[in-house]
């Protein structure tokens, strides 16, 4: 129990400095924010006027840290606020560019588990074969490969060179097809290398040879003994990858011209609308701290020597 609020307490402690530091480095931004909302709401060079108008509206001629307040009372309210440049709440186009997102991340990591978990299975059957080497040289290849230019290798093939899929857009099942590939083989490279390591540890345990002279079975030996230890490093894995893939679709959405997270994202840091920026970089903090929190109390139920350990 004291454990678990220790994990509390510093995700508080880190969600409240990710907000400090990132209205900090919007704060401090060159150029002058106010102009830069200006023009992005009427599309036009506008008086200095206007200008000093919207700076009023936007807080931004108070103080810092009294912009920084107006900010963060709301939002410990739950009200993320208005965008500076549309006036309309942060939350509902937030929404809407979180349903876009999430599918595409959760098939990405979909096709990145289907990928993995057999190949590295596979490979652990006979280390150091042909099979073996070949995996672990796959899935080396695909990590170095950045994710934009694995996208554009497959929309050079498959939507230039073949015309099978549509290279960008929204509206049916085939326009997900190759951003969602992309995702998901850049997972499925890190996933079956971590895999395949987790299984030759669980594999090579102390254990299993006397497991194997009282009479248990391979088949029991693998479910009940070999695939609880290897599962231990691979849930810190998937959970790291789902967050990643949420940050990482931003820049796949953006080569794909996908609406999402990451369109919202850029034209917010291009019209500077504060409340947007910020919304979405305390999303991808929360999300990321609750995927530890949660990958701590998952440990703790595979291996309840943790909470043992803690007690």
């Amino acid at each position: 129990m004291k454990s678990i609020l220790e994990l509390i307490a510093r995700t508080l402690v880190v969600l409240s400095g990710t907000a400090l530091l990132t209205f900090a480095l919007l704060w401090q931004a060159p150029g002058d924010p106010a102009l830069t909302i200006a023009v992005a709401r009427f599309d036009a060079i506008v008086p200095p006027e206007v200008v000093e108008q919207i700076r009023a509206e936007a807080g931004l001629d108070a103080g810092f840290w009294q912009a920084f307040w107006n900010w963060v009372g709301p939002l410990l309210q739950g009200d993320m606020g208005n965008s500076s440049v549309s006036g309309r709440p942060v939350w509902p186009d937030l929404r809407d560019a979180i349903l876009y997102t999430l599918p595409l991340a959760m098939l990405g990591l979909a096709i990145g588990m289907s990928i993995s978990v057999p190949l590295a299975v596979i490979a652990v059957r006979h280390p150091g074969g042909w099979v073996d080497r070949g995996a672990v040289a796959i899935a080396s290849l695909g990590a170095a490969m950045p994710a934009y230019w694995l996208a554009l290798l497959l929309i050079l093939a498959f939507a230039v060179k073949l015309l099978w899929l549509p290279a960008t857009g929204t509206g049916t099942l085939r326009h997900i097809v190759l951003p969602s590939l992309t995702l998901g083989l850049g997972v499925a490279a890190s996933l079956t290398r971590i895999l395949r390591s987790s299984l030759l540890e669980a594999k090579g345990a102390p254990f299993l040879p006397a497991l194997s002279r009282r009479g248990v079975g391979a088949r029991e030996r693998t479910l009940r003994h070999v695939a609880p230890h290897a599962a231990i490093p691979v849930i810190t894995i998937v959970g790291l990858e789902l967050a990643f893939l949420l940050e990482g679709a931003v820049m796949v959405e953006v080569i794909f011209a996908r609406p999402g997270l990451g369109s919202f994202l850029i034209h917010a840091i291009q019209a500077r609308d504060f409340p947007k920026v910020q919304a979405v970089v305390l999303l991808t903090a929360l999300l990321f701290v609750t995927v530890n929190l949660l990958t701590d109390l998952i440990y703790r139920l595979a291996d309840p020597r943790l909470g043992a350990r803690d007690a």
